[in-house]
């Protein structure tokens, strides 16, 4: 009787071991599934997105790449830091969006307002400006001299498309292409 008894608890045990690895395999088939269907995402869809859309999906971005405590603003008057977060390494993360055009620039202006806070006011290891267009050459210069990441056009299709924002950050500064690079991206985008 007790080996009965404990035939049927063992069997038990074990198909609920069973069921329960079974359903943990789905679960990260599907969110792989979801995280490559986000990955394919289009920048012409980014570009679709509102600003609010564009800054929970850079926090998403922060997410995939296995950044911690991940924060969104989500409103005006938040000093240059629309996501905040940790990044794997336990830098603290400080990100400005800017969801312009894609014909258009980011101005120095708002580098400079960006560089003013994001060290001092919000304590950031790590600063990262991302825009949907490019940046003017003195936006750069200020980003490349305050050690900010400028996540340009260029650089935000690399990240959409799966690579991860450490991989990024030692790029600051590079990716605009040439003289014939940037006239034919102007051609494109032209409004």
């Amino acid at each position: 009787m007790a080996a009965a008894v404990g035939g049927s608890v063992g069997g038990l045990v074990w198909w609920l071991w069973r069921t329960d690895r079974l359903l943990r395999v789905g679960e990260r088939a599907r969110r792989d599934e979801e995280g490559r269907a986000a990955g394919r995402r289009s920048l012409a869809e980014v570009d679709a997105m509102s600003w609010q859309e564009f800054e929970r999906y850079i926090a998403w971005l922060c997410r995939r790449d296995g950044c911690r405590n991940v924060e969104v603003s989500g409103k005006s008057g938040d000093l240059g830091a629309d996501v905040m977060a940790v990044l794997p390494d336990g830098r603290r993360l400080v990100v400005q969006c800017k969801h312009y055009a894609p014909h258009r620039y980011v101005p120095s202006g708002d580098m400079q307002k960006f560089v003013g806070t994001a060290y001092l006011h919000h304590g950031a290891d790590v600063a990262v400006f991302v825009a949907t267009c490019t940046f003017s050459k003195p936006a750069m210069a200020l980003a490349v001299r305050h050690g900010v990441l400028a996540v340009h056009r260029d650089l935000l299709g690399q990240w959409n498309t799966g690579t991860p924002l450490p991989e990024l950050l030692p790029m600051n500064g590079s990716g605009q292409g040439d003289r014939r690079h940037r006239r034919r991206w102007k051609e494109t985008y032209r409004a």
